[in-house]
């Protein structure tokens, strides 16, 4: 058994909760930018007063409408500047935020909604509020549904919520938000679902706070007063929302979009410091401007300049580069570095990734072109990030070493447990989860991991994803699935053989690069997946990336055969979940056919 701890972290004060940062960023900074609002194609600047004052008003509204401290309030919206300002006026009424995806099913927002016993839900459009009133007969509870967009013949919540609260006085509000203590539930969020039915885990003041100034000292130079974060995540999500109130705390201005096939734009436009991202983006990132340099007849000068940025972040690892690497360096950060800067913003210096492993290839490649990629390790149950790779200590292919106040140990079965404040204390309504996951104050992760001798922390695989071959052989498909899935004409794969004679895998390719692969390999324009996945060169092509991935495993867990599938997953479809991570269950049953075809031949 091996076990590290991270670095003492300041104690968290029982009277302390998340409110504390509004109040004294409004008193002591109060014409800090703290929030770049995009209204009508423009960035409009939020100063901390301003902001400060909004919450306080939406606060005065809630307390008006009858709602309590302690009392549950869902908010289903994509990302944008009211989910935070409406984040902080729910604490601040003393309240417990509810997130709920706003791409949820009306069994799903069903299911949050009744488990948590809500009193109250804010959506954000007329289709969530429709959504929503379909459930609202089974939920006697639920007393208000506002919604954040206004219509010809509503106001939209800030302003109805300002209305109502016109009459109740800041110091009701301060009397509010001072009851709250840092060990009362601060939000109630429900896990992913990747298996079995979401679990509501209760993260207090406490937890968020300690993650948050963990995050602070993990990143002194990303996470500077006056530079900048543009959050695209769902902030249902722990991951983006944790940086979220972080860059409250540290006074960072804030932005948001959730128009992700808008994102270069908004990058160029908000010129964001630092960015914030699940790997995928990354991979999106990289592949299409790979795609597009080959398209352009620049593709070996891409490919010259992608091996020469992961050599030069190599050779950062072993003493630094010699002259002529740097000289190679040199040209390329003219001809392509640059231009790939350029699209997240030109400012940025760097990200931060989390929620799915990266890939050593990738993170040496945004290194090695001036943005280093920041992997973390984390869950919902752990308040966002519990290990990191900080600016000052990194080391590829691990997820960093244990955030201040926080241990990690591997336990004899090399189940990664972790505990500190950052760690949850109980899932809602259900002491059954909170007992098998909780070992006396320890996080049972159900990761498998591996800690080196500096506490860097190594990913292997997942206990419930570990797959038993007919023949007994024990096989983590994370390896192999990470490093076909970085292929540009991949977009996802499961790997499967549990209790079969050999490991397989299920392929699905990107809608995104594969008009450009069609051309390349002069196959009809019109011709859809589906009339193609027993094409030859498709085959040949995936074939290649698969020996590539045999590569790094043994001959008994390497992928014998793979079934290109015709559509995509998706979280329409219920195979993935909206943190984009693959529900396998969900994919055996809606791929039963093509796993027993498989293994039929």
């Amino acid at each position: 058994m091996r076990e590290f701890s991270g670095p003492d972290a300041s104690p968290i004060a029982d009277d302390e909760n998340l409110t504390d940062m509004v109040w004294a960023n409004a008193e002591r900074f109060a014409d800090t930018v703290s929030f770049r609002r995009q209204v009508n194609g423009s960035w409009l600047d939020i100063t901390a007063k301003e902001f400060g004052d909004q919450v306080r008003a939406v606060a005065k509204g809630l307390i008006a409408a009858g709602l309590g401290t302690g009392d549950r309030v869902a908010l289903m919206s994509k990302t944008r500047y009211e989910w935070t300002l409406l984040d902080f006026a729910i604490w601040s009424a003393g309240c417990v935020t509810v997130p709920i995806y706003e791409t949820s099913s009306a069994e799903q927002a069903e299911w949050s909604l009744s488990d948590s016993a809500s009193k109250a839900i804010i959506v954000e459009t007329t289709a969530h509020r429709e959504l929503v009133d379909g459930v609202l007969g089974k939920l006697s509870h639920v007393s208000h549904v506002w919604q954040i967009e206004a219509t010809d013949d509503t106001k939209g919540v800030i302003e109805e919520l300002t209305d109502k609260g016109a009459a109740v006085s800041d110091e009701d509000v301060q009397t509010r938000r001072r009851e709250v203590t840092a060990d009362a539930p601060a939000t109630i969020v429900y896990t992913s679902g990747t298996t079995g039915r979401p679990k509501g885990c209760v993260l207090t003041h406490r937890n968020l706070l300690a993650e948050v100034r963990a995050d602070s000292a993990a990143f002194p130079r990303v996470l500077q007063p006056g530079n900048s974060l543009l959050v695209f995540l769902p902030l249902a999500h722990v991951l983006a929302r944790a940086l979220a109130i972080t860059c409250v705390y540290a006074r960072l201005t804030l932005g948001h979009t959730a128009d992700v096939s808008n994102l270069v734009a908004d990058l160029g436009t908000f010129r964001p410091t630092s960015v914030v991202a699940v790997p995928r983006v990354f991979e999106k990132v990289y592949n299409g401007a790979k795609q597009r340099a080959h398209s352009e007849g620049k593709g070996k000068i891409f490919d010259a300049a992608q091996a020469t940025a992961v050599e030069f972040s190599r050779a950062q690892d072993t003493g630094g580069p010699g002259l002529l690497l740097r000289l190679r360096h040199a040209l390329f950060d003219r001809l392509v570095y640059g231009k790939l800067r350029a699209a997240l913003g030109g400012r940025c210096t760097a990200a931060v990734s989390g929620g799915a492993p990266l890939g050593e290839r990738l993170a040496h490649f945004f290194r090695g072109i001036g943005v280093p990629v920041l992997e973390g390790y984390g869950l919902t149950e752990t308040s966002a990030a519990a290990c990191v790779n900080t600016e000052e200590a990194t080391k590829i292919g691990t997820v960093g070493r244990p955030v201040d106040g926080t241990k990690v140990r591997i336990a004899e079965d090399g189940e990664v447990l972790i505990t500190g404040d950052i760690v949850f204390g109980q899932y809602w309504n259900n002491p059954e989860a909170t007992n098998e996951a909780l070992d006396d104050g320890w996080f049972r992760t159900g990761d498998l991991g591996e800690l080196d001798e500096e506490g860097y922390l190594k990913i292997t695989g997942r206990k419930k994803e570990i797959i038993v071959t007919a023949a007994g052989k024990n096989v983590a498909p994370a390896a192999l699935e990470d490093h076909i899935r970085a292929h540009p004409l991949i977009s996802q794969c499961m790997v499967i053989g549990d209790q079969q004679p050999f490991i397989a895998a299920l392929v699905t390719i990107d809608e995104e690069f594969f008009p450009g692969w069609k051309q390349r390999n002069r196959k009809p324009e019109d011709a859809s997946v589906a009339d193609l996945t027993a094409d030859p060169d498709l085959r040949a092509e995936i074939q290649s990336v698969v020996d590539e991935a045999n590569a790094v495993v043994s001959k008994a867990e390497a992928i014998k055969k793979f079934r290109v599938l015709p559509v995509d997953f998706t979280e329409s479809g219920g195979e993935m979940t909206p943190s984009l991570k693959v529900r396998r269950n969900v994919v055996s049953k809606n791929f039963a056919s093509d796993i027993e075809a498989l293994y039929a031949t």
